[in-house]
């Protein structure tokens, strides 16, 4: 980074002029105390922008996030964990809307003020009869120093909540940039299951905030991947209040520049705890391709060997096994010549020219017994080059997955399905 940053406490709620809540609604079952819905708030009006998922089944509170964010800026964002409100049909449109309804009322706001997401279980309604009437005292709980219970309300499968938080110099001012992330299973690019929270005392326009998220989902969230599935709920939201007291950054000044490369450390730092947080994950693996035609290609040969069943299952294993990555990058639809690729994994040839290079098995080994290790692929035929993020396959990942459907028997119980 061309600049100074400096890291501090806090992650959602570390930026001026934001509030942050969490309380417990049982949503998953009536008798939890566990924090699942939480509550972010600027004192003041934002520009704000967002990024979400590009599968076609969208889940409910995706579509009323996307109609409201068209239609202006959130000052707020609700959201809930245990219930995904997705492929629930017109009452999940009605259950979400009456989310940012029932929240717009308490913090005296528009109705399209307020964004909401959700992430839990598909294809259960909503138990709105748990989540309405707490949604006051989510207000009433609204404080500076919360940020940590709203990470911790928003995880699912996670074991951990994910924040950072920074601050760092846009001319003569301090600025801050705070975050939150949820994800640990579902993740692939375009996006992963996953939830990103960034608020900001920045004074961003509109079309510099817009970009700037945008530009920074496609090179940190739109990199990792862990089991190459794309959920129906996946949202990041940036919240900017100006409280840092700057002039205002617009699209193509310095201002919004020195913004975006900072953005983009923020989100890239939360995509590769989603990757190290992974469901079961023993391993944290970069993939660097480079020596492409072009970027289409070095980005299809990534994702081929990072989605690759066969990749993973040698990475947990501590198998160095290159020829299962040679043959991703062969089915990967890149114009490759088998001659030319060379593959090191840990910085020790594995392969040269497409051929098993002379470098000792045990060396190869011991380069992928560790938790994080490198795999370099190099094409040799241009100047394009890609990185991803990626993550083992357990057997511990397909148990943990095997059964979800045991939420069915507490929404039968609430009379919902």
């Amino acid at each position: 980074m061309d600049f100074p940053i400096t890291r501090i406490k806090g992650g959602v709620g570390a930026a001026k002029g934001f509030l942050t809540s969490a309380v417990s609604c049982g949503i998953k079952n009536p008798k939890s105390k566990r924090l699942d819905l939480a509550l972010v708030y600027s004192d003041r009006k934002c520009t704000s922008g967002g990024v979400f998922t590009t599968n076609k089944v969208k889940a409910a509170p995706i579509r009323v996030s996307q109609t409201n964010l068209r239609k202006g800026n959130f000052r707020a964002v609700i959201v809930n964990s245990g219930n995904a409100n997705a492929c629930t049909g017109l009452q999940g449109i009605h259950d979400a809307k009456s989310m940012c309804e029932d929240a717009a009322n308490a913090l005296d706001l528009k109705k399209t003020e307020v964004g909401v997401c959700s992430t839990g279980v598909i294809g259960l309604p909503m138990p709105m009869v748990r989540v309405s009437p707490n949604i006051p005292g989510l207000v009433d709980g609204l404080a500076a120093k919360r940020g940590n219970d709203f990470a911790n309300a928003i995880i699912t499968s996670d074991t951990h909540e994910k924040e950072l938080a920074v601050s760092f110099d846009i001319g003569d001012q301090r600025v801050r940039i705070g975050g939150c992330v949820k994800g640990a299973g579902m993740i692939s690019p375009s996006m992963a299951t996953m939830l990103c929270f960034i608020t900001t005392d920045a004074n961003l326009s509109k079309d510099c905030i817009q970009h700037a998220v945008s530009e920074a989902a496609e090179e940190s969230f739109n990199r990792i991947t862990i089991d190459g599935d794309m959920s129906t709920n996946d949202s990041v939201i940036v919240l900017a209040n100006g409280a840092s007291g700057m002039p205002v950054a617009r699209r193509n000044g310095t201002a919004c520049k020195q913004f975006r490369i900072v953005l983009k450390w923020v989100m890239l730092e939360l995509a590769k705890a989603v990757v190290r947080d992974g469901e079961r994950v023993t391993k944290f693996v970069t993939v660097n391709v480079k020596g492409a035609r072009t970027h289409v290609d070095a980005k299809n040969v990534a994702e081929a060997v990072c989605k690759s069943a066969l990749v993973k299952s040698s990475w947990n294993g501590g198998d160095p096994n290159w020829g299962r990555i040679i043959h991703a990058v062969g089915y990967s639809r890149a114009r490759i010549r088998e001659e030319l690729i060379d593959i090191f994994i840990g910085g020790k040839a594995a392969c040269l020219g497409g051929l098993q290079a002379d470098t000792p098995m045990d060396a190869l080994r011991d380069a992928v017994a560790g938790p994080e290790f490198v795999i370099d692929i190099d094409l040799n035929q241009g100047e394009a080059e890609y990185t991803m993020f990626s993550s083992d396959l357990s057997p511990e990942y397909v148990d943990f997955n095997r059964s979800e459907y045991a939420y069915w028997k507490q929404a039968r119980k609430d009379g919902l399905v």
